[in-house]
């Protein structure tokens, strides 16, 4: 079966965009903004602010206005090893390798204004600093170098014994004492001097990194991982993508060089785009994006997804919408419930939702077919990249979900909070607001003296009042008696208004 997944560059000055597509299907999205610098990654030596023993955390100074946060969990955290055979003959469910871990005090271990090295995790988001971790890893394009460690792991991925027997042999080879070596999927079958160049990078990396813990004072960036499109051609370019096409000269040449380097098989399949027009319309990618940033979601069969943002978890409504089928309601429910599963997956890993998700499918009563719903939705969430763990159906018909927060949403990315609603996503009704400007009128006559105002409105406001509410004007002014001209004003908010003073000759709206 030919490889059906391609990835798609495009370089502009507002961002850097890698779209991933399987089958035509856009599965994934990285966006690599000038105004924000990717930190996953990151190195940083780092001042310890606070331990707070009640919170299992600790607070980091690298740098930035907020302290980066750092869970006791973190700190020579074993579950970072779980995806890792150190067995050639190892299998997840028969038997796991102890790596030794040393023993933590967070009393005697953490110390305030001790300096500590931490490596960031989680980007910061919502007013949260970034999450850090001890367990430093440096990353190359076959393996990754792990100081202050001593294992050589291979990627569970790999699943001939022979195949991870010779990797080990050969990174055994050249593994320095007290450093931890990860071999990932990638290095299947390159040979010892490809891997032997890749070790010399990242090792060289290191004692760059090892002279600037020594010379710098906390807090210091020692460490900046890869950006957002090498990261992103590191991890995904494998050998089932059938074309990388970038439409930056540049970044095609940086590209092909790297590729060239560790993987030369794989050059013919990068292309510099030559087409007129954009690259992303020509591949109905732009399309794709807009329809992913949409609250609803729309299924072949005719149901639809709603899906919400909120604080402390994101919600997913399923709906049978247009959808009548010709069947009984429990097989009709069934049948959109198994499409808005897939469906699911694949909107969690397009829009990078990370943290709590709660998803109410429309209501089964049979349990075996709420069995082949979490089924098909855990089958589809195996190609998800992110850590994820899902629960069963809820005595409430809720399921249950967490996936793995590296980064920002793609929400949150690529837009901004509405300033008139201030994420809220609903503005104040028309008659709230002349609530609010009956109010302001009374607070206004109370503080100050003048009696000849002019109130800007929105155009929409404007007609409203006059055509259904055509005496409420003339009302505010014998109430409180001023004298009132409305002025149209599009710049104003349609639930907002501006009030000027014709006395004072200024905007006295901020007064009260």
């Amino acid at each position: 079966m030919k490889p059906d997944k391609e990835m798609f560059i495009n370089v502009s000055v507002g961002s850097t965009r890698i779209a991933l597509t399987d089958a035509g299907n856009l599965v994934e999205l990285h966006i690599e903004r000038p105004d924000h610098q990717r930190m996953v990654g990151n190195i940083y030596k780092g001042l310890i602010q606070n331990v707070i023993p009640g919170m299992q955390a600790a607070f980091i100074d690298i740098g930035l206005e907020i302290n980066a946060f750092l869970p006791f969990s973190e700190i020579a955290n074993p579950e970072s090893l779980n995806n890792l055979s150190f067995d050639d003959d190892d299998v997840r469910s028969k038997k796991k390798t102890k790596i030794p871990i040393k023993k933590f005090d967070p009393s005697k271990d953490l110390k305030v204004g001790d300096d500590i090295l931490v490596q960031v995790i989680k980007e910061p988001f919502s007013g949260k600093g970034p999450r850090v971790t001890t367990d430093i890893s440096i990353p190359g394009s076959l393996m990754v170098l792990v100081p202050n460690a001593n294992y050589i792991g291979i990627s569970r991925k790999l699943s001939d014994k022979y195949e991870k027997r010779r990797l080990r042999r050969t990174v055994r080879d050249f593994k320095p004492d007290n450093f931890g070596l990860i071999v990932r999927t990638i290095a299947q079958g390159k040979d010892h001097r490809t891997l032997k160049l890749d070790f010399d990078n990242i090792y060289e990396k290191w004692g760059e990194l090892d002279q600037k813990v020594r010379k710098k004072n906390a807090p210091a960036l020692v460490y900046k991982d890869f950006t957002t499109s090498d990261q992103v051609i590191r991890d995904l370019f494998s050998s089932d993508m059938k074309k990388l096409v970038i439409d930056d000269k540049s970044l095609y040449k940086r590209i092909s060089a790297y590729i060239k380097e560790f993987n030369p098989g794989q050059v013919k399949k990068i292309e510099i785009f030559k087409n007129k027009g954009a690259l992303f319309e020509r591949y109905d990618i732009e399309g794709q994006i807009e329809k992913s940033l949409k609250r609803k979601v729309w299924l072949k069969s005719g149901g639809h997804l709603v899906i919400e943002h909120t604080e402390a978890m994101v919600v997913i409504d399923v709906n049978s919408g247009r959808f009548i089928g010709k069947k009984d309601h429990e097989s009709n429910s069934l049948k959109v419930n198994l499409e808005a599963a897939r469906e699911v997956a694949r909107q969690l890993r397009l829009r990078d939702i990370g943290g709590l998700v709660v998803i109410d499918f429309i209501d089964l009563q049979e349990p075996v077919n709420q069995k082949k719903v979490y089924d098909e939705l855990r089958n589809n969430l195996i190609k998800d990249r992110a850590k994820v763990s899902l629960s069963e159906f809820s005595n409430f018909g809720l399921l249950e979900m967490t996936r793995q927060r590296i980064g920002l949403s793609l929400l949150h990315t690529v837009t901004s909070e509405c300033p008139n609603c201030n994420g809220l996503g609903r503005v104040r009704s028309k008659d709230t607001n002349l609530t609010n400007l009956e109010n302001w009128l009374k607070k206004f006559r109370v503080k100050a003296k003048d009696r000849r105002l002019r109130i800007d409105l929105h155009p929409e406001m404007q007609k409203y009042i006059y055509e259904t509410k055509s005496k409420v004007i003339s009302g505010f002014m014998w109430k409180n008696w001023i004298l009132i001209e409305v002025k149209i004003d599009p710049e104003v908010p349609i639930d907002s208004f501006k009030v000027y003073s014709k006395k004072r000759r200024k905007d006295v709206t901020d007064e009260v």
